[in-house]
């Protein structure tokens, strides 16, 4: 089975968006998650019609689709400041191209009931641009398969879906759950798939710049899991170690073979 690949830009995030997509593309990857670079964030709730085609010019030019956007929703604004500025965004998404637009929830308790009814509110609004609002494991209320499980049923809309992160289960567990059998609570829900890894270091504290393939996660027990229960891509590379432009290129590029070998024995 062969499943679209692509990388998201973190792991050229200290260089510009446009060495971030000429690198994914050289490493034979076809889509882009667009993320932080150089600490700039190319598309935002307050990007402008200029600021947009600049991104999706630079896209053309490498032949990568943009694919999804990273993206939270304004918590420290008033409820329904908070759902126009998420509104926004989504017509940012859906401006730039991208299908999905993605988000790490809150790992504040008292955000909590907020975060769901910006979801709520806004999810309607995303089914009718053709968008998916995708909530990633990151802590919080998206700490495990089962949390965010729970988020589906929450917000219960079509357009609220998950992008399954192996390597943050163990990260923001530290390493008390593991993936292979945590996919099993949401897998029907997942749509989206992020490559990385995650190593638990002597100290006990996890770290997830490493290679995917070198760390905890067993990628062929997940990624056959998500398959069995109807996914169908992409998956995004997000964590490749490395910090030196020439050694993160191989690491994708090692990656992208590496990934198709497991999608080929699927």
């Amino acid at each position: 089975m062969m499943l679209k690949l692509g990388s998201t830009t973190r792991p050229w995030h200290t260089w510009t968006f446009d060495q971030a997509c000429q690198s994914i593309a050289h490493a034979g990857y076809e889509e882009v998650s667009i993320y932080s670079n150089a600490g700039q964030t190319p598309i935002t709730s307050a990007s402008t019609p200029a600021e947009i085609a600049e991104t999706v010019a630079i896209t053309k030019k490498y032949e990568i689709a943009p694919t999804m956007l990273l993206g939270s929703p304004r918590l420290d604004l008033s409820l329904g400041d908070a759902v126009a500025d998420f509104i926004k965004l989504i017509d940012a998404t859906s401006a730039v191209g991208c299908p999905w637009v993605m988000n790490g929830g809150t790992e504040d308790k008292a955000s909590f009931d907020k975060y769901f009814e910006i979801m709520r509110q806004t999810a309607p609004y995303a089914e009718k641009k053709g968008i998916q609002i995708l909530l990633k494991p990151h802590g919080g209320l998206g700490l495990t398969g089962h949390d965010l499980a729970n988020a589906v049923e929450k917000v219960n809309n079509p357009a609220f879906r998950i992008c399954y992160d192996p390597g943050n289960i163990i990260y923001y567990t530290k390493g008390k759950v593991r993936p292979e059998p945590d996919v099993d609570d949401v897998a029907e829900f997942v749509t989206f798939c992020i490559i990385k890894d995650c190593i638990i270091k002597e100290n006990g504290e996890p770290d997830v710049w490493v290679l995917p393939g070198e760390g905890l996660v067993d990628f062929p027990v997940v990624l056959g899991k998500l398959v069995k229960a109807g996914f169908s891509g992409p998956l995004h590379v997000e964590c490749l170690g490395g910090s030196e432009l020439d050694d993160v290129n191989e690491r994708a590029w090692k990656t992208r073979e590496w990934l198709e070998k497991i999608l080929e024995n699927l």
